[in-house]
């Protein structure tokens, strides 16, 4: 959820429309600088809505709480009794963040994950979990069940040595205690470990040797000496036209890489999640992105170590937890449910403050103070960026550069993004302000300003805050961040930029992987922000991480420009659709889509494939009003469009109903319910229609669920052929079919066609996201299994 919680946008709807006529004209008009000093006022002295704040705030706790612990704890002990180790793991994790720290129960908690972990063959995580358990204190008389789960795990990862010095240890423990009868499980479990110690000592594992496989071509990178993070192939322009953007300084070919950038910073999105309400104490189960991505770096958690402090934040490493509470969670840990009301662009803003230090912060505003009167239309818009601190005569007058002219991934280039101050509504920018108001009067509150400010020790890091101002009127230094915060919050409505990462749908578990881009965290890039949009670009961007690469998606010719698409996509949408989501970034597109679209008064190919058909003669139905006619001249038939678009959405709610019965197990059921939707779908929607693909796709699943790979296989390629149509052959969704396709030939024994598929899906994949991919990956390793079948094997198929 970029922006608040939808109660906090109505209150402060409400407020803006009550408010004096010649206030609102003063808010409407008034500068970053003005307008938080107004806000600052008005929340001075509605005491009603920071009460409604707080209210608003205790429906997204993250606080620790013991209760909530124990309660997962039953629920993950009862997964564990089931078998269901993965569900059990992501329960202890939660037991985890809520236990407080240097409570007895936390290495308990440790312990018990470590053997969810060992049962699903994790086992150098399964180490450092029993590490975290001993160092939180497991208790003696239980360190004898660790030893051995500890044991297990060295064995089976080869360290031979260091398995036979813990059974010793383990064997002079239960020896020294005299109630023998009350390990005699563990004695038992202790003696088969020996056994298996000793035959792995005879009969060491030959080593694995290593594939070669398709690496791709290597790609020569030549870092920009001009422009951080960016190819020497392109170079950094400005005009008032189109701003600054990036153009090709050589001719590139695609899949070669053009941008690799770190974001300045990234703020994890939080999941769905049911918020508490009234005296409710039931919690969730449910895992959501923040259960399942380090909160600093996004990897992908498995083990989490919890912030000490609050129950929201999770890492991946104690690493990552250190540096976090370091640069800035040491600030956000108390404010967690005001930020997580406030919405994602508030919190994106403060941690943008705080990476960058109260000193660059100030200077760069105190710069902004001096232009804003300036800074009213586009010619007078570069010429005072281009006189911004630092830039220098080698920067050529382009904004955000430093003294010697380099355009670096730093603040000071994020700070010259425009914020379109102008151009946002008085609404939007009144309740953006008063958002950034209530967190700076927060941190105020919660004597945190001096964190903010850089002005606190390391000793001081994990003391408590108090409260030392008891004045409600904000500091000036704090207004300073009130300001810049405000500043980048209006910046994220153009700057922001998704953070994606292919996630499995369904439990994953199955011979076909399935998987789809899901947005995972929002972030600033400096670079890749001077990528100007169209809506049929010649780039493609894919993450690792909080990283960013940009690839071109084809050919680009010496002085043609970079181009990214921001989402609306000539294949996806009609004109209308892609003008109207690009309204929020303040241009109108004017790409070669947009523009022959817009001229020729021709209808889109996606108009067209998308269509409804005629029942009749399945002609294309046409129409701009309500009734729909047949194309067909010689086919009178008619149809009112609202009852086609609710036989449409009808149809999307079985197709879902089908899924779910395929969720659940019930294959045979979910076939007749997509063959019946797929014959009713026929009636009236054109063949070419994404959704005939969409249906193609599921029966595929099905079928592959069911281990009928020929059948799987003919329908993923009727699913291909619709995906090509409106797509590409050498779109990413191709790709992404294809590889579903090398699958179900791999696993159906189709080798020659299962070859030629992966190498195709190869090609497509790399060039969109690099030959280290892990859909390459797994291609490769598809490719060098069949690669080994023995010559008249490969000569039959």
């Amino acid at each position: 959820m970029a922006l608040p919680v939808a109660e906090w946008q109505g209150r402060i709807a409400r407020l803006w429309a009550a408010l004096d006529p010649a206030l609102r004209e003063r808010l409407a008009a008034a500068s970053l600088h003005d307008a938080v000093r107004l806000g600052c006022d008005l929340l001075r002295t509605e005491e009603e809505e920071e009460a409604a704040l707080v209210q608003l705030c205790h429906q997204a706790p993250t606080d620790k709480k013991p209760e909530a612990a124990r309660w997962y704890r039953e629920q993950g002990n009862q997964e564990f009794k089931r078998g269901q180790y993965q569900a059990a793991l992501r329960l202890y994790s939660k037991v985890a963040s809520h236990e407080l720290p240097g409570s007895p129960e936390v290495s308990v908690c440790f312990a018990n994950r470590s053997a969810a972990l060992l049962h699903l063959g994790h086992f150098e995580v399964c180490l450092e979990d029993i590490a975290r358990a001993e160092s939180h204190g497991y208790p003696a008389r239980l360190l004898p069940k660790v030893l051995l789960r500890k044991a297990e795990c060295l064995l089976c990862l080869g360290r031979l040595q260091d398995a036979q010095d813990i059974l010793r240890v383990l064997e002079s423990k239960i020896a020294l205690d005299g109630a023998m009868t009350t390990h005699l499980t563990r004695l038992k479990k202790l003696s088969q470990l020996k056994v298996k110690l000793d035959e792995k000592e005879k009969c060491p594992e030959p080593a694995q040797e290593a594939h070669g496989g398709f690496q791709g071509e290597p790609k020569i990178w030549e870092e920009n000496s001009r422009i951080s993070g960016a190819s020497s192939s392109l170079s950094l322009r400005l005009d008032a036209e189109r701003g600054r953007h990036l153009v090709a300084c050589q001719d590139v070919v695609p899949g070669q890489s053009l941008v690799k950038e770190e974001a300045f910073v990234s703020v994890l999105c939080p999941g769905d999640s049911l918020p508490l309400r009234g005296g409710d104490t039931a919690w969730d189960t449910r895992a959501t992105t923040t259960d399942l991505y380090c909160h600093r770096c996004l990897r992908q958690l498995l083990a989490s170590v919890p912030c000490q402090g609050c129950s929201y934040a999770q890492y991946c490493s104690q690493h990552c937890a250190d540096v976090a509470w370091q640069q800035y969670h040491r600030t956000e840990c108390s404010l967690g449910a005001l930020l997580l009301t406030l919405g994602v662009f508030c919190h994106v803003a403060l941690r943008t403050v705080l990476l960058a230090g109260f000193a660059e912060v100030s200077r760069l505003v105190a710069w902004s103070q001096r232009g804003d009167k300036n800074l009213q239309n586009p010619e007078a818009r570069c010429k005072a960026l281009s006189e911004a601190p630092d830039a220098g005569a080698g920067s050529r007058g382009v904004p955000g550069c430093d003294s010697s002219g380099q355009y670096q991934s730093s603040y000071q280039a994020l700070f010259h993004l425009l914020p379109h101050t102008e151009q946002h509504s008085p609404e939007h920018k009144f309740l953006c302000t008063l958002s950034v108001v209530a967190v700076c009067k927060q941190l105020q509150a919660a004597g945190l300003e001096a964190a903010v400010l850089n002005q606190e020790s390391p000793q001081q890091w994990s003391k408590p805050k108090t409260c030392e101002k008891t004045s409600d009127e904000l500091s000036p230094e704090l207004k300073i961040v009130a300001e810049a915060m405000l500043r980048h919050v209006l910046q994220l409505q153009c700057n922001a930029q998704a953070i994606t990462v292919m996630q499995e749908l369904g439990p994953g578990d199955g011979a076909v992987v399935d998987k789809k881009p899901v947005r995972l965290a929002t972030a600033f890039f400096p670079v890749l922000s001077l990528l100007n949009h169209s809506c049929c670009p010649n780039t493609s961007v894919s993450f690792s991480g909080t990283a960013a690469t940009v690839r071109a998606s084809q050919p680009i010719s010496s002085g043609q420009e970079v181009l990214h698409c921001y989402g609306p996509h000539w294949c996806r949408m009609r004109v209308a659709e892609r003008q109207q989501l690009l309204s929020q970034y303040f241009f109108e597109c004017r790409c070669p889509a947009c523009l022959e679209e817009l001229q020729s008064g021709v209808k889109s190919v996606v108009s067209i494939r998308n269509s409804f058909c005629c029942p009749k003669c399945r002609a294309q139905m046409q129409g701009e009003e309500d009734t729909l006619c047949c194309s067909n001249e010689a086919c009178s038939a008619s149809a009112s469009r609202n009852h086609l678009s609710g036989r449409l959405q009808d149809l999307q709610q079985q197709i879902k109903k089908a899924l779910d019965l395929l969720s659940v197990g019930k294959a045979d059921q979910a076939i007749k319910m997509l063959l019946k939707c797929q014959m009713d779908a026929g009636t009236f929607l054109s063949p070419e229609h994404l959704l005939m693909g969409e249906m193609e796709d599921h029966l595929a699943q099905v079928y592959a669920t069911l281990g009928k790979w020929q059948e799987a296989a003919r329908h993923l390629k009727k699913s291909i052929e619709i995906v090509e149509m409106h797509h590409g052959p050498s779109s990413v969704e191709t790709g992404h079919e294809l590889f579903k396709l090398a699958q179900i030939l791999f696993n159906g024994f189709a080798v020659s066609e299962a070859l030629s598929t992966i190498q195709r899906a190869e090609r497509i994949l790399s060039v969109h996201f690099g030959p280290q991919s892990a859909q390459i990956q797994e291609l490769q390793e598809m490719k060098a299994c069949l690669s080994e079948l023995p010559r008249n094997i490969l000569q039959r198929t």
